[in-house]
């Protein structure tokens, strides 16, 4: 493992490198990766590299990279952005860009990871986010970890020639610390 932050069972999150940028640019130029995240243009390898340099300057954003364990490769992303630190919540976000690993089960347990976090060291109360209806897996994989759906923004996005609802879920630290979610 290379410089682990948070070390699951079969992922580690990892603070992004600068040698990252390429493998991300070829995800978030690939409209089967993009389709669930809310990203409308190309990026190219110098803006990925700006991005990661700026990632970590920011207090209100925790930015990581997702790595598997057993090959130590970078497969993803995920954050807990606009944290705010008085009203004691924050953003979630997550993707799994390397196509070969999707539904290995790396997305739960980076959620998990990330929500712990959030709760146990970040010392939050609530963690949410927003996601397209279209996307049932990544809303079940939500579901799974403990997220409830709190709203619904009607037509909120545009996608394909059709406007999509985006649904607002939340976890509360209480219900984090509730018996287990089978995880």
């Amino acid at each position: 493992m290379n410089a682990p932050f948070l070390i699951g069972t079969n992922i580690y999150l990892r603070a992004w490198e600068r040698g990252d940028a390429p493998a991300v640019v070829a995800w978030l130029n690939d409209p089967e990766v993009t389709q669930t995240l809310a990203k409308h243009h190309p990026v190219n390898v110098s803006a990925e590299e700006a991005w990661i340099a700026a990632a970590y300057g920011s207090e209100r954003d925790l930015p990581l990279a997702v790595v598997t364990k057993e090959s130590d490769r970078l497969i993803g992303g995920t954050g807990l952005h606009q944290i705010d630190f008085k009203d004691r919540h924050a953003n979630f976000g997550i993707f799994i860009g390397a196509k070969a690993e999707w539904g290995k089960g790396y997305a739960p347990e980076a959620t998990a990871l990330m929500v712990r976090h959030a709760f146990e060291t970040l010392n939050l109360n609530r963690v949410w986010l927003k996601v397209y209806e279209y996307n049932r897996r990544s809303i079940r994989v939500y579901e799974k970890v403990g997220f409830r759906r709190e709203g619904v923004l009607r037509q909120d996005h545009f996608h394909e020639g059709h406007y999509w609802d985006s649904v607002i879920m939340a976890l509360l630290r209480d219900e984090w610390e509730a018996p287990p979610r089978g995880l």
